[in-house]
């Protein structure tokens, strides 16, 4: 009898060191773009009959007497593969209810230990989508930023720890996933903020502008909007009283944000002196013991976090970057000629998904999770 396994589990499982196999059916391309840590890839498709022939290839690929969780896209190859498997005799098969699907929808909360203010990461683990919960410990009043679609998430985080949400930003127009937060703002009766500069992105929507260096006040906790441009024209960063930089695409631990999305008429050369600009005279402006929040971390096309482990603080301070970031040691013109020759992939239908977030298409969840299939790719 075949078992259906969730997504939630079977990464406990892989947290927990527990011994099983995960094998993936969908095509080899597919899989080589994005997986999940540690799968075995062995295509199979939903009208495929698992023969003598397919069996001996399967057993050289895995080790048959170690449990089977079995993955593709959606659940639907991969429960024909579970089935098929377990009429030849695998007698402990169970396949990801939901597929990558459902994988892409994995979240972890991680309280980040700074002064005053406690701040919850919420990482998204597949596709390394960091968003985060502000809360004043004092009068348990709470902002959430940066929320993906998933806003039961961030709703439960900030009411699983007693806090009223009262403000929802977003720190940009999001290029790799569909944001959340006018949903959650909507959901909740509290307003939406952006960038001042985001109305010259067009959007089809109202919201509240923040200018710059304006001051938000979260119960006892401030929200400074810092004018950040380069990733985007109307990216703001947000610094958290005087204790926490949440950097948005801005700077990550291991890197800076790609700037040729919006700015693609030059392949990005003007949005990576303006990303120079705002790096150099704005985030490093800050104190060293600032610690630094940013809005991704890449995942590997093995599903494994690059500068950061899953479940733990995806952060920096200010002083480690300055000092440990080799990128940030260059001059402006070294700094664009390696923003622009380092690029990965753009985020699969990115240019769909930035309609969507500027409010100029609606899409219902399905077509979401079409449009966000695979890994984040906003660092250059």
């Amino acid at each position: 009898m075949v078992r259906e396994i969730s997504a939630e589990r079977v990464e406990r499982m892989q947290r927990a060191g527990e011994s099983f196999t995960l094998v993936d059916t969908r095509p080899e391309g597919s899989f080589e773009a994005w997986h999940m840590p540690d799968a075995v890839n062995f295509t199979f498709g939903k009208e495929e009959t698992l023969t003598d022939e397919r069996t001996a290839a399967f057993d050289r690929r895995v080790d048959g007497d170690r449990p089977i969780v079995t993955v593709c896209a959606k659940g639907i190859s991969s429960q024909h593969f579970a089935d098929e498997l377990a009429s030849a005799g695998y007698d402990d098969v169970a396949v990801l209810e939901g597929g990558m699907e459902a994988w892409s929808a994995v979240y972890d909360v991680i309280e980040i230990a700074v002064d005053s203010v406690e701040i919850l990461q919420l990482q998204r683990r597949a596709k390394g989508c960091l968003g985060y919960v502000v809360g004043d410990p004092e009068t348990e009043k709470a902002a959430v930023v940066d929320a993906t679609r998933h806003t039961e998430e961030f709703r439960d985080a900030a009411s699983e720890r007693g806090y009223e949400v009262t403000a929802v930003l977003d720190t940009h127009v999001h290029a790799d996933h569909v944001s959340g937060g006018r949903a959650l703002a909507s959901e909740l009766g509290v307003p939406y903020y952006l960038g001042e500069r985001a109305r010259e992105r067009g959007l089809a929507y109202e919201y509240t502008p923040l200018e710059r260096n304006e001051v938000l006040r979260i119960g006892s906790v401030d929200l400074k909007a810092l004018w950040t441009p380069g990733h985007t024209s109307e990216m703001v960063n947000y610094l958290v009283g005087e204790t926490a930089l949440l950097s948005a695409d801005t700077l990550f631990v291991d890197g800076t944000g790609r700037t040729e999305l919006e700015f693609s008429e030059d392949a990005g050369e003007r949005g990576a002196r303006m990303q120079y600009e705002s790096i150099h005279r704005t985030l490093l402006a800050e104190p060293d013991s600032i610690t630094l929040l940013p809005g991704h971390v890449t995942v590997t096309s093995e599903g494994e976090f690059e500068g950061g482990k899953p479940g733990k603080p995806v952060r920096a301070t200010v002083g480690d970057l300055r000092t440990g970031l080799e990128v940030l040691d260059l001059d402006e013109e070294a700094f664009v000629e390696r923003s622009l020759e380092t690029l990965p992939e753009k985020p699969p239908n990115y240019e769909r998904v930035i309609e969507v977030n500027r409010g100029k298409e609606d899409v219902d969840g399905d077509e979401a999770t079409e449009l966000e299939l695979g890994p984040n790719n906003c660092s250059a």
